[in-house]
């Protein structure tokens, strides 16, 4: 199957499409005439009778990528879903996902000094000392040796689940629970709505490599060194990317 296929299938055509996350707020918060908020709220087990009341906000500061919470007042309860949004203009594109300095992903994650070294030689906050690299300002994974390169390797393989789960779904009560992904393309909206726990399976698929560009692939995630920033030290972060529209495979 070609990606336009890939695309087509599993997926729904929007009404009025998505140009930006209120659209996703607000189409929630017009449930009772939305056919695209009703939908949602049905994969996600709510029957739309039983549906008193739909609250939606859009929520900061808690992850790289937008979240929206959606408290959901029934006839007899009331339910909150946090839903990660991915909106997509290019099918070939990437999306980040999580970026922070290597110390917090250290502190999350107790990642040993000398995996901790080599993570910040691969950004750039401890400076290189071999010549002739690719970028003399950092070095690339397959610039280092090839004991380093199986260390990094090793290590996220080993700490995998953990890695996933934290880019993908965050931790605490903010935590995604679904992931939304939106695809607008040539005037059309199509967008595939998978639970946080799927779409963790689905991007943690395959194995742990580096790449032909020095880079990490953890299953289809990848790791790379933020840049750009115009040169500030932000730009020596690590991030985490993927194609959200695998998701519509999957």
């Amino acid at each position: 199957m070609n990606k336009e296929d890939l695309i087509k299938w599993g997926s729904q055509t929007a009404k009025g499409g998505f140009r930006n996350e209120d659209d996703i707020v607000r189409k929630f918060n017009d449930w009772g005439k939305d056919k695209d908020a009703q939908k949602w709220l049905a994969i996600m087990g709510y029957p739309i009778r039983e549906i008193e009341k739909v609250e939606a906000m859009k929520l900061h500061g808690y992850k790289a990528d937008v979240q929206v919470q959606i408290t959901i007042y029934l006839k007899k309860a009331i339910a909150a879903e946090n839903l990660s949004i991915k909106l997509v203009s290019n099918p070939q594109g990437f999306n980040q996902i999580d970026k922070r300095w290597v110390d917090k992903y250290v502190e999350m994650w107790e990642i040993p000094a000398d995996i901790t070294k080599i993570l910040k030689t691969f950004t750039g906050e401890i400076a290189p000392t071999k010549s002739g690299l690719k970028d003399k300002r950092r070095m690339f994974l397959n610039e280092m040796s090839e004991n380093e390169q199986q260390k990094i390797i090793d290590y996220f393989t080993k700490n995998k689940i953990l890695v996933v789960s934290d880019i993908l779904k965050g931790r605490g009560k903010f935590s995604a629970g679904w992931m939304l992904v939106a695809l607008v393309t040539n005037g059309t909206s199509s967008w595939v709505l998978k639970s946080i726990n799927h779409a963790m399976n689905v991007f943690a698929d395959g194995p742990v490599r580096i790449t032909n560009q020095g880079s990490l692939k953890i299953g289809k995630i990848t790791m790379q060194r933020k840049g750009g920033d115009a040169g500030r030290d932000s730009a020596k972060m690590l991030q985490f990317k993927i194609n959200p529209v695998e998701l519509f495979s999957n």
